[in-house]
Formats: C-alpha cells, structure tokens, sequence
C-alpha cells in the first residue's frame, strides 16, 4: 500500500483522497505502480487549481457576466464533489465558496452601477427631449435643424431604459423633431411661393422699367423710376438666380435712362451758367438806373433792359433768387419814383389831402378848448378822456400834413 498527506492505494489498486468529512474513493488503478497512481490523480488536482486559478483571475479582470462565471464555478465544484482528484479539495472548496461570495458582490456592483447609468441615461434622455421640444418651435431653421442632428447621435449614444420608458421618451423626442420638420418644411414653402410671387411682381416693373429707359420726360420718368424701385422693396425677394437677374435689367434701364439724363442736363447746366453771367450783366446795368433823377429815361432803359433779361432764358435754379431779386428791386425803385411823381402833380389828390388836413386840425382845435373848459370846472376825469381822445387825432394830423407836404406844401 502506497500513501501521501492527502491520499492513499489499498492493496486492491483503489485509490482514496482525504477529505474534512473522511476519505473518499477516488478511482480505481490497476495499470501501474501506487506511486504513479498517486501522481495522475495528483496531476489531476493541480489541474484543478490552475483552472481556479483562471477563473479567480477572470473574475477579478474582466467583465465577465455573473451568469458565466457562476456556470464555469458549478463546473468546478462539479468536478471537486466527483473527487477524482488527489488533494486538498476543502481548500478548493473554500475557494469556490469565494470565488461564489465574490461574483455575488460583483453582481451587486453592477447593478447599483446599471442602476446608476440608468438613471444618468434617464436624465439625459429627458434633458434631450426637453431642448428637442423647446427647438421644435424654433425659427432659426437651420441652427435649430443641426442641433436636432446633434441632439439623434448624442441619444444613440445613451445606453437603452427599460423597453416602456425607452419608447415614450423617443415617441416625444422623434415628435418634436416631426413637428420641427414640419413647421420647416411649411416656411419654405410659403416662401418659395412668396418668392414666386415677388419674381412675377418684378418681371413687371422690369418691363415698365425698360420701356422708360428710352423716355425723354426727364422730371416725371425720374419721378416714376423712384416709384418703381418703392415698389421693387415692397415686392420682396424673389429666388436668388432671378433675383440677380431681375435686378441686374432693373438697374440697367434706370442707368440707361439717368445717363441720357445727365448727358442732357449736363448741356443745359451749361446754357444756364452762360445765362447767368448775362443776366448778372444786365441787373448790374439795371441798377445804375437808381436812384432814380430822370423817371421817363430811367424807365425807357429799364424796359430795355427787361426785354433783353426775358430773351436770356433759364438759370441755374440755386442762383435764381438772387438775381431776380436785383432787378426786382430796380424795379421797386422805379414804382415807387412814379408813385411820387403821380401824387406830386395829382390836383385832386392834393385837394382831398388838403381837406382831410383841416378837418383834423378843427377836431383837434375843438378837442384842445373842451379840454380846457372842464379843466376850468374841475371836471378832470372828462378832461382827461378828452386828452386821450386829442393824442389819437394828433398823431392822424400828424400824417396827414406829412402827406400833404410831399404834394409840395
């Protein structure tokens, strides 16, 4: 009979392992000596520790799924109850046992964890339906309609919630996106119809424009074209090819129109500073006339005159007031030296004015003695609305003499 520590072979060839609950048979050896006996099921027990050993460290290293790792250790304990091995096989057993205690543990940990990043998945998910709703009311179409692609990788990242909750949140989340998509969609269209209706709308004042382009009717064609481009920014903008083009025609007649224009006033911008220097010419000639000492040859030369002035023609408008306002005022002069001549030598006037003079010095006259008469009888308030009344007849003799003075007495 052959033994060691942890085994034996009885005389039959049957080979036993001691175990904490007494010896167990572990097979039966007839092909050779105890000793080599011993040593295969010995093999076999160190095969088992190695592969403990592995699943201690896989456990420990990798992410192997509890489910596994509790098959592979059912499988081991399977073959340490079989006891066809050689050794301490309470000491694998304890091990197992900790290996169990320890994937358990891991199971724990991974389950606080899932529920962690369940949560923090949940969290994000409703964060990213919350700005996916509040972007689905956005008018910023194209910002908006990136970050709405931004926002579906950012959730396909996002570890999956439980089937129930995972579906109502991306209903939310895939609606918002549909009613973004929408409103969009609705937008362009109606500005691509408005843009239709801008492109019709300025077909037209192209045409209207081309057609003036040719007028020589310079105020009011001027004034139409402003009109025109009023309405060019009322109409909108059409698509942008047609825009440019419409716009590069619309352009090109109001220049074809405003270089005729400025050909033509450049010409008579020309004529009226020559006709200014002459009008400038005759006013100076015009006003050598004043003051005026002979009134018929002063107005023989200024009718000859005004009748070289109405000869010239236009000036330059800015300039306009002033020289017409020289010869205006030899004019005055002028009216005003025949004014005095005609009541000079005007016998009825003088007359009239000679009767109204002694009338008012009668009034005057008698207001003075009233004065003095209720001034005697202490009469002083009439007396003194009297004086009052005697101030406003002083002062209308007062013209009045003044007046016949300038009929020569």
């Amino acid at each position: 009979m052959s033994s060691d520590p942890w085994g034996r072979v009885d005389e039959t060839g049957t080979v036993y392992v001691r175990t904490a609950e007494g010896e167990k048979v572990v097979g039966s050896w007839q092909a050779g000596t105890p000793e080599e006996a011993l040593a295969y099921f010995e093999r076999k027990y160190e095969g088992l520790v190695v592969e403990i050993g592995l699943l201690e460290r896989r456990v420990r290293t990798t992410d192997l799924s509890a489910k596994d790792a509790q098959t592979a250790i059912d499988h081991l304990r399977a073959q340490v109850e079989e006891h066809h091995a050689v050794g301490d096989l309470d000491a694998l057993r304890v091990r197992l046992d900790k290996l169990v205690a320890t994937v358990e543990s891991r199971r724990e940990e991974r389950k606080v964890q899932k529920a962690k990043q369940t949560d923090e998945a949940r969290a994000a998910k409703d964060a990213l339906v919350v700005e996916a709703e509040q972007l689905a009311q956005s008018d910023q179409w194209r910002s908006a309609g990136e970050r709405l692609r931004a926002l579906v990788d950012i959730w396909k990242g996002l570890p999956r919630l439980d089937r129930k909750s995972d579906d109502e949140l991306w209903h939310r989340f895939s609606h918002a996106r549909s009613a973004f998509s929408k409103r969009r969609k609705a937008h362009f269209a109606s500005l691509d119809a408005q843009r239709e209706e801008a492109r019709k709308v300025k077909e037209k004042l192209v045409a209207e424009a081309e057609v003036l382009s040719k007028s020589t009717d310079w105020g009011p064609t001027a004034a139409r074209y402003r009109e025109l481009m009023a309405d060019w920014k009322a109409a909108g903008r059409a698509q942008r090819e047609a825009e440019d083009d419409l716009w590069n025609r619309f352009r090109g007649a109001q220049d074809v129109f405003f270089a005729a224009r400025g050909e033509v006033f450049a010409e008579r911008d020309a004529e009226q500073v020559e006709n200014l220097k002459l009008k400038e010419e005759l006013a100076e000639e015009a006003e050598k006339l004043v003051p005026v000492t002979d009134l018929k040859a002063a107005r023989a030369a200024f009718r000859s005159i005004n009748e070289r002035w109405e000869a010239i023609g236009h000036v330059p408008r800015d300039a306009r007031p002033k020289v017409e306002g020289r010869m205006h005022a030899v004019e005055r002069a002028i009216q005003e030296a025949e004014e005095g001549e005609w009541r000079r030598t005007n016998p009825e006037a003088r007359a009239r004015a000679a009767g109204l003079t002694g009338q008012l010095q009668a009034a005057v006259d008698k207001l003075r003695e009233q004065i003095d008469a209720a001034r005697a009888v202490g009469n002083n308030a009439k007396a003194d609305k009297l004086a009052r009344e005697l101030e406003g007849r002083q002062a209308l003799l007062d013209q009045a003499l003044k007046g016949l003075e300038e009929f020569g007495g």
